[in-house]
């Protein structure tokens, strides 16, 4: 009796973590998903060194901040033509050559930190270049997840990506920090040369991926043709929409160093937390998904876990006291794990593969983009008013947001996986 009990307990609780599956039963996946995690940990260094290369060369804030605008331009500018590229070619020849790309662009960093580290036009032109072809990797590698896990291993392979961005996004901060301070700027992006090895070599052992499209050449008519798919298709279009309405509204991470100061009254270790929070949160809800990837109501999964993320945000400011507001964040972040778990798996199981492509490279440029417009957007409410208020008020429209997306496609929160998997076969 305490056998069968044992068992079903031990089951129970292997039910409420994350699910391995995909990871056991491809080793194509395997590879792509460790070469993602250790390429993610090396970026996450990268932009923390180079941060910290430009302020110790100007002193300047500003300096440092035209290192995002570096990095962003290219993202959106190669984002939506990388689409057509990607649904054009060999995906598999095109996520390797990139990652060889990537190394080049890599070691670039380590010999401008060694011959000329006081080349500030050297950095940025470095910056654009490695981040218009990460534009062209990251997409790639998303859009070939399906082609190498069944459907309905899907949402496990996308809790599984989400894991690893959390972990990489908390990692590689803490081991920027302690690899310059002890062994230099140099090593550090060695570093996340070899990191993108790691990733090509798992490209390379990837199965032939043919073009989707029949060999069409990709272009701006292709780009075009996915902008007026994904316009009429809700179910694919409502996703993106609510991942811009999260992270216009309920991305508050620009306040964090007023608020640590002015309403935790705490110094650099609080903005530490503050930043760390989310992607705690998002650790432990992606160790705990087990529940999420078992869900069929992917719509209404979506729309709850949006809410939760705007009022998260709200609640985090409204606390004056520090342990509380982290709570609320890392509450937060395990919201938007979960938003990024249903969004991945909606978008690979109905995005038609000759579009898979360009779709992925919708999802990236409006996951790229779409933290830098909250930067903006809460930035602006906070110089108007104030950082708490600027704070409420993103989480409350957050939420305004999705009972107002709710509304024009109530459709999407009845939608059901297991239906669409079933008419698919």
């Amino acid at each position: 009796m305490n056998q069968v009990s044992d068992h079903h307990n031990g089951g129970t609780r292997r039910s409420w973590l994350i699910d391995l599956t995909p990871l056991r039963v491809s080793a194509a996946y395997r590879r792509l998903w460790w070469g993602q995690l250790l390429s993610g940990i090396g970026s996450s260094m990268t932009a923390v060194v180079v941060s910290v290369q430009v302020y110790q060369l100007t002193e300047s804030s500003f300096a440092v901040g035209m290192v995002g605008f570096c990095a962003l331009t290219p993202l959106l500018a190669v984002g939506l033509l990388g689409g057509a590229i990607i649904d054009s070619v060999d995906r598999r020849r095109l996520a390797f050559l990139t990652g060889l790309i990537l190394v080049a662009v890599s070691l670039g960093f380590v010999a401008q930190a060694v011959i000329a580290p006081t080349q500030l036009w050297l950095l940025y032109a470095l910056i654009v270049v490695q981040n218009a072809f990460f534009a062209l990797e990251s997409p790639t590698l998303r859009a070939i997840v399906p082609a190498l896990m069944a459907t309905d291993k899907l949402a496990a392979a996308a809790a599984l990506s989400m894991f690893s961005f959390q972990i990489s996004i908390l990692l590689g901060p803490i081991l920027a920090g302690f690899v310059i301070d002890r062994l230099g700027l140099g090593v550090a992006y060695l570093i996340d040369a070899i990191t993108f090895a790691i990733a090509a070599y798992a490209a390379w052992r990837l199965p032939h991926l043919p073009s989707a499209t029949d060999g069409t050449q990709p272009s701006f008519a292709g780009v075009i043709d996915g902008i007026r798919f994904l316009k009429s298709k809700s179910l694919l279009l409502m996703p993106l929409l609510l991942d811009i309405n999260g992270m216009l509204f309920g991305m508050p991470r620009a306040l964090f160093p007023a608020l640590a100061a002015t309403h935790f009254t705490g110094g650099a270790a609080s903005v530490g937390l503050l930043y760390a929070a989310p992607a705690m949160g998002g650790i432990i809800g992606a160790f705990v998904s087990g529940p999420l990837t078992r869900s069929r109501r992917h719509g209404l999964a979506l729309l709850i876990a949006t809410v939760i993320w705007g009022l998260a945000s709200a609640l985090f400011a409204v606390s004056d006291i520090l342990w509380i507001g982290i709570f609320f964040l890392a509450l937060a972040g395990a919201a938007d794990m979960a938003t990024g778990v249903f969004r991945a798996t909606i978008l690979q199981t109905q995005a038609p593969g000759a579009l898979m492509g360009r779709i992925s490279a919708a999802a990236f440029v409006v996951g790229v983009g779409g933290p830098w417009l909250g930067d903006i957007e809460s930035g602006i409410a906070a110089e108007l008013t104030t950082p708490v208020f600027a704070a409420v008020l993103g989480g409350i429209a957050c939420v305004v947001g999705v009972v107002m997306l709710h509304f024009w496609r109530p459709d999407f929160a009845r939608y059901d996986a297991s239906m669409a998997a079933r008419a698919q076969g």
